[in-house]
């Protein structure tokens, strides 16, 4: 088999596993009794930030064992395995406190996959002498294909609010962690020399990327960027499925019955602005590109605090389409960025910080802080959540850190330097 189809097949269930679930668990929460109380948002946002405290460690540890010690393609496929045994487990867990415990265990298996599967796809095409630049994007984006077939799948067979997404995701993780075994081998790079410090027989060589200005100042703004991404995955599906309160929508509403569906233009915009980093990279440089991302991320939550399933709905689908913008101009980006930016023998340790910051550090401070704030800020006494206000918080914090990073970023671009995005 050709060894792109190879790669995009593994993309494609990469993100179906996640998206079968991450926009809908949020409905399937608040939907049960573990939902219910005032302090149900404080609860969810725990449970979310496992998401966020496995990143901080798992993708860095995992980094360093495929560098070092195992066949990144044979760790890939173990944590897939793994994961998809915990997902068989999650739909009998009936109280909030549980269900963060083994939420945690799925996402400590799940989340380093994500920097994994893109060491892997970066190691084999560069030994197949392709330019990552070009060729790893059009692989990319059949991950987010995968992620809105899955959420199709959850919303279309009427799964969004009970366990059976965790059952879809669980089959194809398992199946995902299978197939990972065929891929070409990705051996650890034995560079360890005989004389080599405790940092580097350990691993920690990435970490040395802190020490240089512009990659820890990059790296700090990718965890602010983070914690954006972190609310709409959270609060997006729960937002339309609450329009279901309102006289003037009612739960028949097209937004409500098919929100997953709606929300999924979000992933569609997004295979369209994967193709075009290449183009936005070379033309405008990483620095451009990452404000790009930024000022999208605004217009996603202004967009959202104003849309309704009526005469609104159009700001509700232009907001998703922005959306495309504001995730793949930062998080594929800043992938290709950290690649092009470091040595080869670091690179699945790299690409393990560059998680960390983003859905580590990052998710966690938006999962964490959000849910305190709209229970304390914008829940009301009868517990449902003045939407209008919670985006356009989230909004100005988006504006707030694009400003910061205008300023502080300073990058000069030269297109005719390969990759387009190196120093």
């Amino acid at each position: 088999m050709n060894i792109r189809l190879r790669l995009t097949i593994m993309s494609f269930f990469q993100f179906f596993v996640w998206g079968a679930w991450l926009i809908t668990i949020s409905t399937y929460y608040f939907s049960s009794p573990m939902g219910a109380g005032m302090d149900a948002g404080k609860k969810f946002g725990d449970i979310f930030s496992t998401l966020a405290i496995s990143s901080i460690f798992m993708p860095a540890i995992t980094g360093i064992i495929a560098d070092k010690w195992i066949n990144a393609e044979r760790l890939y496929g173990i944590l897939h395995i793994l994961y998809g045994l915990i997902l068989f487990y999650v739909p009998q867990v009936n109280d909030a406190d549980s269900l963060y415990y083994v939420i945690l265990a799925a996402m400590i298996c799940y989340m380093p996959t994500i920097s994994l599967s893109n060491s892997v796809s970066y190691t084999i095409l560069k030994r197949e002498n392709y330019d990552v630049i070009k060729v790893f994007p059009p692989i990319r984006v059949w991950g987010t294909i995968g992620f809105i077939v899955a959420m199709w799948i959850t919303n279309l067979t009427g799964s969004k609010a009970n366990g059976t997404q965790f059952y879809i995701a669980a089959v194809a993780a398992i199946a995902l962690g299978l197939f990972s075994f065929t891929l070409p081998k990705c051996p650890p790079q034995k560079t360890i020399s005989k004389g080599a410090s405790i940092i580097e027989q350990l691993g920690l060589n990435a970490f040395i990327l802190f020490a240089k200005y512009k990659m820890a100042l990059f790296f700090i703004f990718a965890m602010f960027l983070g914690a954006a991404l972190q609310l709409t995955n959270m609060y997006g599906d729960t937002f339309l499925d609450d329009f279901r309160k309102m006289p003037d929508y009612g739960p028949d509403s097209f937004v409500v019955k098919y929100s997953t569906i709606i929300l999924s233009i979000s992933q569609i915009s997004e295979t369209l602005f994967i193709l075009s980093i290449p183009f936005f990279l070379k033309r405008f440089g990483i620095k451009m590109v990452m404000l790009f991302s930024m000022i999208a991320w605004v217009l996603r939550f202004g967009l959202f605090a104003y849309g309704n399933p009526e005469e609104g709905l159009w700001m509700i689908i232009l907001s998703c389409i922005v959306y495309g913008m504001a995730f793949d101009f930062f998080n594929i980006s800043g992938s290709l960025f950290v690649e092009t930016t470091t040595d080869s023998t670091i690179r699945s340790s790299a690409q393990g910080l560059f998680m960390m910051m983003t859905n580590g550090f990052g998710a966690f401070l938006g999962s964490k802080i959000s849910g305190r704030v709209i229970d304390t800020y914008y829940t009301l006494p009868n517990g449902d959540r003045s939407w209008t206000g919670i985006w356009l918080c989230f909004a100005g914090y988006a504006l707030v850190i694009a400003i910061l990073f205008l300023i502080l970023f300073k990058h000069k671009h030269d297109p005719t330097k390969v990759g387009a995005i190196q120093h």
